[in-house]
C-alpha cells in the first residue's frame, strides 16, 4: 500500500543510493553489484552491519506488479559480461584500426587497450588523460582516478598501442579527445555503438573489456587481494560474477572468502 512504512523505507534507500551515485559521477542501477557494494561500504560508513544488510537487500530486491518491490532477498549480482576470447580480441583490434577516421581509430584502440589491458570502467575511461599513462620497468602503468584510485600495470599486447595513443594527446583526454560533453552517461556506449563493424563479429563493450581483464588474472591465478587492488572492487564476493566463465575458480562467495583469508594468512 502506498505510503506504508516498507514503501517509505524503500523510497528512502533509493534516494540515498541515487545521491551517492550522483556524488561520484555514476549512474547506479539495482543490478550493478560493484556500485551497490561501494555504496554499502563507503556511503554507509559507520552504520551497523544490520543496517548495511538491509540497504543491500532493498537495492537487490526484485520488482513486482505496479513497479513495487517484491519480497526482499539477499542480492546476488547479475552475471558478468562474457570475456573476449583471444580470437575476438584480435578481431576487435583489427576492427578498431580499420575505422574510417583517425579520431575513431584512436579512441577504439584506447577503449580496447585500457579496458582489456587495465580493466578500467566506462567512467574511468572517460576521465583518463594522456599523462595518466606512464612508463614502467616491464611496460606501462595506468593511473586511475575517481572513487577507486589505483595504479594498474599494462603489458603487451595492449601496452604499446595505449602508450602510443597517450603520446599523441599529452595532457588531453585519452578517449575521444576534444571538447565533447563528457558527463553524458552514454558517452562510451554511443561511441562503440556507432563503430563500423562486421555484423558477425564481436561488438566492442566496456563491460566485456573489463570482464576480460579480470578473467585473465583469475585464469593466471593472480591472488584475489591483488585483483581487488587492480580493479578497485571493494568486496571479494563481487568477484563471483566474474569467476563463472573461468575454469578452476571459486564457485561461491564462501569459497572466495576462504581463498582470500588463506592468502592473508600466508
Amino acid at each position: 500500500m502506498a505510503g506504508s512504512p516498507p514503501t517509505q523505507r524503500i523510497a528512502s534507500v533509493r534516494r540515498r543510493f541515487a545521491a551517492f551515485c550522483a556524488s561520484v559521477g555514476l549512474e547506479g542501477a539495482p543490478d550493478d553489484s560493484d556500485i551497490i557494494e561501494a555504496f554499502v561500504v563507503r556511503g554507509l560508513a559507520g552504520r551497523r552491519p544490520s543496517t548495511k544488510g538491509t540497504y543491500r537487500s532493498v537495492l537487490g530486491g526484485r520488482r513486482g506488479p505496479d513497479d513495487t518491490i517484491g519480497p526482499l532477498t539477499p542480492f546476488r549480482g547479475a552475471a558478468a559480461p562474457r570475456p573476449y576470447t583471444p580470437a575476438e580480441r584480435a578481431e576487435l583490434l583489427s576492427m578498431a584500426r580499420a575505422q574510417r577516421t583517425q579520431a575513431r581509430r584512436h579512441s577504439a584502440v584506447v577503449m580496447i587497450a585500457a579496458g582489456i589491458g587495465a580493466g578500467v570502467s566506462a567512467a574511468e575511461l572517460v576521465a583518463l588523460r594522456g599523462v595518466d599513462i606512464t612508463p614502467a620497468r616491464r611496460g606501462i602503468v595506468v593511473s586511475v582516478g575517481g572513487r577507486r584510485p589505483r595504479a594498474v600495470p599494462v603489458r603487451a599486447p595492449f601496452a604499446p598501442p595505449l602508450a602510443a595513443a597517450a603520446s599523441v594527446v599529452g595532457d588531453g583526454s585519452l578517449f575521444r579527445p576534444g571538447t565533447a560533453e563528457r558527463t553524458y552517461k552514454n558517452f562510451v556506449n554511443d561511441f562503440s555503438r556507432n563503430l563500423v563493424t562486421d555484423p558477425d563479429g564481436p561488438r566492442l563493450s566496456m563491460g566485456r573489456c573489463r570482464a576480460s581483464f579480470i578473467g585473465d588474472h583469475l585464469a593466471r591465478g593472480t591472488p584475489l587481494s591483488v585483483i581487488l587492488a587492480l580493479t578497485g572492487i571493494v568486496e571479494v564476493e563481487s568477484l563471483l560474477r566474474y569467476t563463472q566463465p573461468v575454469p578452476g575458480t571459486a564457485r561461491s562467495k564462501a569459497e572466495l572468502r576462504r581463498q582470500l583469508a588463506a592468502e592473508d594468512g600466508r
